[in-house]
């Protein structure tokens, strides 16, 4: 998978971006339909040469043309993978920290809003980092599942590719952990999707199954009026106590890749010790008061990538 990280980031880099162009607030690469937003810088004006690439990246596999990750092994050299990726001591350390103490490593992964990678840079690093953290955490590509609304015929043919599962409809976040020890990489998805996976599985036993690689809960905390947090976002604002966070190490390069991201955690202990009135609401999140939500909802006409 180290291999097919490489090959991934390699494949795509004629939609590169300059270093340095790109904005935390304004460079973001937001998903086709708009609800889904991953990080990313902007794409270097080519007129419509770059929107022909474009066009020819998001071709049905049938087409004729390889695959994209195919295409990129009969390039590759003996490079290695960009520097700042390889180092996952911090983040595999921090995964590993609170599933590791019941020498339990986690069963799966699950990947939501991973965006555009064929034309986003900033997509392509989030997915080799994700590559390689399944490699460091021992985790087969086969017990990894991804979503995201946006993902073009072609694209869900490279991840099938590299032997990654489409989940087959949009669960809005709502992913049951069933029991299983279960990594979930989010890396800027909205606010909405962490609130209602947060709902899905809203017990102290299986929210310490649970490690999420996405937005800083705290940083959510600080930027939101308290009101607002605990009226749209509950079960992020209740569970702030029991959570235990670390922040990926910045690194020049990837600043906009991987900005405000943490790894964070829910020790047993620490859910145990919550008032049991917070254990008590279970009602479905609806966020009909909510003026900027950030997730595309099931049945808003985009197709499951897991059709393409």
């Amino acid at each position: 998978r180290g291999r097919a990280a490489r090959s991934c980031l390699r494949r795509f880099r004629s939609h590169d971006v300059p270093r340095g162009r790109a904005t935390a607030a304004g460079g973001r690469c937001m998903a086709a339909a708009g609800g889904w937003r991953p990080a990313g810088g902007r794409r270097r004006r080519r007129g419509r040469a770059a929107e022909q690439e474009q066009d020819e990246d998001d071709e049905a596999p049938g087409s004729g043309r390889r695959a994209p990750v195919r295409a990129a092994g009969a390039r590759r050299g003996p490079g290695r993978a960009p520097p700042g990726l390889t180092p996952l001591s911090v983040p595999a350390g921090a995964v590993r920290a609170p599933l590791g103490r019941s020498a339990e490593p986690p069963a799966r992964c699950v990947c939501y809003g991973l965006g555009r990678f064929a034309a986003c840079p900033a997509a392509r690093y989030q997915l080799a980092f994700l590559l390689l953290l399944l490699e460091e955490l021992r985790v087969p590509p086969g017990r990894c599942s991804l979503f995201d609304p946006a993902f073009s015929p072609r694209e869900a043919a490279a991840l099938r590719q590299l032997g990654m599962r489409l989940l087959p409809e949009n669960e809005e976040g709502k992913h049951d952990v069933e029991g299983s020890a279960t990594v979930f990489y989010m890396v800027h998805c909205g606010k909405a999707l962490y609130n209602n996976l947060l709902w899905r599985n809203w017990s102290a036993e299986a929210l310490s199954k649970m490690v999420i690689i996405g937005n800083s809960f705290q940083g959510m905390e600080e930027r939101l009026l308290s009101r607002v947090l605990e009226r749209d976002y509950s079960y992020i604002a209740k569970v702030l106590k029991g959570t235990e966070e670390a922040a990926l190490p910045a690194h020049p390069r990837y600043l906009d890749t991987f900005n405000d991201t943490s790894v964070h955690w829910f020790p047993l202990q620490k859910l145990q010790e919550l008032s049991p009135e917070v254990w008590d609401f279970l009602e479905e999140p609806m966020y009909q008061d909510c003026d900027d939500l950030e997730i595309i909802r099931r049945g808003d006409g985009s197709p499951s990538p897991a059709s393409l």
